[in-house]
C-alpha cells in the first residue's frame, strides 16, 4: 500500500543543496561558484568566509546545507567530500524603471539566479 519511494537523484556517494531566489545576477554568482569548485569542503568554507563578495555568505548557506545533507540524509563522511560540482541558473528578472529626460524611461533591471551545490565522498588516496 502506498506509493514507492523516490529514486535518488544523486549517486549513493553524493548529495547535493539548491538556494533559489539570490539577489544578484548569474554572473556574478558565477564568479562564486567557481572559487569553491572541485576543492575539499572546509578548503571551499574558508575561502566563502574570508571572500569580499556580499553573495558569498549566500552560497556558503547552501554548502552548509549540502554538507548536512550529506550528514544526515545519506551517511557520509564530512572529512571525505569535496565540491563535485556547484551550476548557476538564472531565475526571474524584476523590471523596474526611472522618468528620465524628455520624457523618456530609464529601464532598471533586477536580476535574480539560482545555485546548486553537489558534494562527492571520495577516500583519500594515501
Amino acid at each position: 500500500m502506498g506509493k514507492d519511494k523516490n529514486p535518488r537523484r544523486v549517486a549513493e556517494n553524493e548529495a547535493m543543496a539548491k538556494t533559489r531566489m539570490l539577489r544578484t545576477s548569474p554572473q556574478k554568482l558565477n564568479l562564486v561558484a567557481q572559487m569553491i569548485r572541485g576543492k575539499k569542503v572546509e578548503q571551499a568554507l574558508s575561502d566563502l568566509t574570508f571572500s569580499k563578495k556580499r553573495i558569498a555568505v549566500d552560497v556558503k548557506k547552501c554548502l552548509q546545507s549540502a554538507i548536512a545533507n550529506a550528514e544526515n540524509n545519506h551517511n557520509l563522511d564530512v572529512d571525505e567530500l569535496i565540491v563535485a560540482e556547484a551550476w548557476v541558473g538564472k531565475n526571474l528578472t524584476m523590471k523596474r524603471g526611472r522618468p528620465r529626460a524628455r520624457g523618456r524611461f530609464g529601464k532598471i533591471l533586477k536580476p535574480f539566479a539560482e545555485i546548486t551545490i553537489k558534494v562527492r565522498q571520495v577516500e583519500e588516496q594515501a
